[in-house]
Parts: C-alpha cells; sequence; structure tokens
C-alpha cells in the first residue's frame, strides 16, 4: 500500500510534550493480547477505571466495539486479521500522539502483527501486556459460548482451535490471568507503568 502524492502530513501545533505536560503523564499504547476468554477486555477495563480514577486521559479499544465500525468490512481471515491490527495500530498511534494512555484489547495472535505496531511507535511507547491463560481455562470461562461454537464447526478460523496463537517471546508486562484475581493483575500493570514513570501516584 502506497500513500499518494498529493497528500501531506500536517504537523499539529500542540506538541504531545505539550499535551502531556497538561495531563501530568505520559501517552503509551497498552497492548492487551491473549487467546480469548483470557480476560484482555475486563484487565483493560479495569485498568482504565484504575487509570482514570487516578486523573489520567484514557482510552479503550476493544476488540468487538471496533469490528462494528472502524473494520466492520474486515472477515477472521489471517490476511483480514493482519489489516484489522494495522488499522487499530494507526488509530493508537494518533492517541498516542494526543497524549492519551491508549488500551487495546485484540486477541492479534500473530507475532509479525504485534511487531508492525511495535515498529509505528516511538521507542518505549508499546507496552505489550500478556494475558497468559491456558486453553482448557478459556474454554471453561467461554462466556460468549464461542469456543463451543467453533468445536461445532460453526465459527470457521476461531484462534487456540483452528488458527494459531503465537504467545509474545519478550512482553514488557505477562499478567497470569488464571491464577490472579483481577484486583491483582491491575496491581501489577499499574506498578509497571509507575515503574517506567509513565504515570505517578502521589
Amino acid at each position: 500500500m502506497t500513500v499518494s502524492e498529493d497528500i501531506t502530513w500536517h504537523t499539529a501545533t500542540v506538541s504531545r510534550a505539550d499535551r502531556e505536560k497538561m495531563n501530568s503523564h505520559k501517552s503509551a499504547v497498552l497492548w492487551f493480547t491473549g487467546l480469548s476468554g483470557a480476560g484482555k477486555s475486563s484487565l483493560a477495563h479495569a485498568v482504565e477505571d484504575r487509570l482514570f480514577k487516578l486523573g489520567c486521559r484514557t482510552y479503550v479499544l476493544d476488540g468487538d466495539n471496533i469490528r462494528h465500525g472502524l473494520c466492520k468490512d474486515l472477515s477472521f481471515s489471517d490476511t483480514d486479521r493482519s489489516e484489522n491490527i494495522r488499522r487499530i495500530g494507526e488509530v493508537a498511534k494518533l492517541f498516542t500522539e494526543s497524549g492519551v494512555l491508549t488500551l487495546t484489547a485484540f486477541i492479534s495472535p500473530f507475532r509479525s502483527d504485534r511487531s508492525t505496531v511495535r515498529e509505528l511507535l516511538d521507542e518505549g511507547d508499546f507496552i505489550e501486556i500478556y494475558c497468559k491463560c491456558d486453553l482448557n481455562v478459556c474454554e471453561e470461562r467461554d462466556v460468549k459460548g464461542l469456543y463451543k461454537k467453533a468445536r461445532a464447526g460453526e465459527i470457521a478460523d476461531f484462534t487456540g482451535i483452528h488458527s494459531t496463537y503465537e504467545e509474545p517471546l519478550k512482553p514488557e508486562i505477562t499478567v497470569d490471568t488464571a491464577a490472579q484475581s483481577i484486583e491483582e493483575s491491575v496491581e501489577q500493570v499499574i506498578n509497571a507503568l509507575v515503574k517506567r514513570n509513565i504515570i505517578s501516584i502521589n
């Protein structure tokens, strides 16, 4: 995909540094990845709630919500999954430039796609959070009944059943969502953000 020579990138008058100074925190992308049922959305929203109460500017880009609009034209084929993540990466980059802490909750099963998003962002802006949870635990949870449908052949290309999930090799944060409570997981993420000087807790 090439960019037309007839369009020009316009640099904002208000810089990212200006926005971060006003917000009293840095911006970054918290990229929650893991199998369906691993707790990505639940943890992302719980972390956002905690950040909001700390006075941070935040927004969650949730997989299901995005497919209702921006990516509603995409299927779940490998090619469309990659395009889904590419679009999210571009949106997350814009949010980062706006000074916002962006939390994304997507299976994003392929390492190459996650690497593509990481390369879009400045060094240290992409924080990969692996929601580690065994497949059998995810199936036991199966709140949406998706694994049951996939096992019955009603859903094709389902990650963990028909399609591979490639675990992160060196995530910034690994959260054991099968063993930890949501409160413990939130604390782990918040503490990691403090150590990285992205946020401060007074």
